[in-house]
C-alpha cells in the first residue's frame, strides 16, 4: 500500500474537507458513546428560524436526529468525492482550476448524497422508532393523521404518516383545533406536556411555497420535497 498516494489523495481538494470532518465526526460519536452529550443535541423545540432543522427536513431527513442525518450525508458525500478523485481528479493536473472545479464535485457530491442518505436514514428509523423518549423533537416536520378527537384539554391522537404505530399526541389551540381523519404537520413540542402542535398540511403546504416564491428555498427542492414521502419544511405559523 502506497502511504504517500494515499496522504495525497486525503490532502487533496476537494477531499481534505472530509478527511479534516473525520476525527470531529468520530469524536462527537465518541461522546454520544459514552453520555457526555445528547443525541439530538441539534433539535429544537419548534420549527421557527430553525433553519438546520428546516433544511434537513426539506431533504426528506423529517423524523431523523439532524446529527444522524448529517453524519450519513457526510459519509456518503465523502464516498462518492473520494470515488471522483480517484477516478478523475487524480489522474489530471490541474493548477488553476482545482478550487473552482472542486467546489462542482462537493455541490454534486452533496446533491447526489442526500437522497441516498435520506433512505438509508429512513430504513435507520425504524430501529429507534420504538424508543419515542430518544427522538421527540426530531419528529418536527413529520406528517401525522390525526386518528381521534381533541378531548376536554384540547388534545388528541394521530399517527405518523411514516409509520403507523408510532402515536403521538397533538394539542390544538380554539379556532384551529385538530379533525379527525385531517393530515396535519407536526411543528413544535411541548416539552413540558410531551404533545406537539401541528398545521393543515395544507397551510404548511402554502407556506412552503411562498418561501419558494421569495427564492429564500431553491426552487429544485420543491418536486422532491413532495415525492419524499411528503417531508415538508418548517412553518411560519404554529
Amino acid at each position: 500500500m502506497d502511504i504517500e498516494l494515499i496522504r495525497g489523495v486525503a490532502l487533496s481538494f476537494p477531499l481534505i474537507f472530509f478527511t479534516i470532518l473525520l476525527p470531529v465526526v468520530g469524536l462527537y460519536w465518541l461522546l454520544v458513546a459514552v453520555r457526555l452529550l445528547p443525541l439530538q443535541v441539534f433539535e429544537h423545540d419548534s420549527l421557527r428560524d430553525d433553519h438546520l432543522a428546516s433544511t434537513m427536513v426539506s431533504l426528506g431527513f423529517a423524523g431523523i436526529p439532524v446529527t444522524i442525518a448529517l453524519s450519513v450525508l457526510w459519509l456518503y458525500a465523502g464516498l462518492i468525492t473520494l470515488a471522483a478523485e480517484l477516478l478523475v481528479l487524480h489522474w489530471f493536473d490541474l493548477a488553476l482550476v482545482v478550487i473552482p472545479l472542486g467546489m462542482v464535485v462537493l455541490w454534486a457530491s452533496f446533491a447526489l448524497a442526500s437522497p441516498l442518505a435520506a433512505r438509508t436514514c429512513r430504513a435507520m428509523a425504524r430501529k429507534w422508532r420504538d424508543h419515542p423518549a430518544l427522538c421527540q423533537r426530531c419528529l418536527l416536520g413529520e406528517r401525522v393523521q390525526v386518528v381521534g378527537y381533541a378531548d376536554d384539554s384540547g388534545c388528541c391522537r394521530a399517527v405518523l404518516c411514516s409509520d403507523g404505530t408510532r402515536e403521538v399526541c397533538l394539542k390544538g389551540k380554539p379556532g384551529s383545533m385538530p379533525q379527525g381523519g385531517e393530515t396535519r404537520v407536526l411543528v413544535k413540542y411541548l416539552s413540558g406536556e410531551d404533545r406537539f402542535r401541528s398545521v393543515a398540511e395544507k397551510d404548511f403546504l402554502d407556506a412552503r411555497a411562498r418561501l419558494v416564491h421569495l427564492k429564500l428555498i431553491d426552487r429544485h427542492e420543491r418536486p422532491h420535497y413532495e415525492e419524499e414521502n411528503g417531508n415538508h419544511a418548517h412553518s411560519h405559523h404554529h
